[in-house]
């Protein structure tokens, strides 16, 4: 069984939320949580929602988020 792993940069994320509305799945939320530059980062909600699209990737113009994928 595959399984897709997104790794976020948090310290990099600048919320500017434009992967928000590339994910098909709604799973790429607003965290509470402040980084070092004052932003508040993206998190994946559920992981197991993912399908590995790498949409959020693409459009992210800081490069913060990678996307994996891996086999059981």
């Amino acid at each position: 069984m595959r399984k897709n792993v997104v790794v976020i940069n948090k310290e990099r994320c600048k919320s500017c939320s434009l992967c928000i509305p590339e994910c098909s799945r709604g799973i790429i939320k607003i965290s509470p949580e402040i980084n070092k530059m004052g932003y508040h980062p993206i998190y994946i909600e559920d992981m197991s929602k993912c399908i590995g699209c790498t949409l959020c990737a693409i459009i992210c113009p800081d490069s913060v988020i990678e996307v994996y994928r891996e086999e059981d």
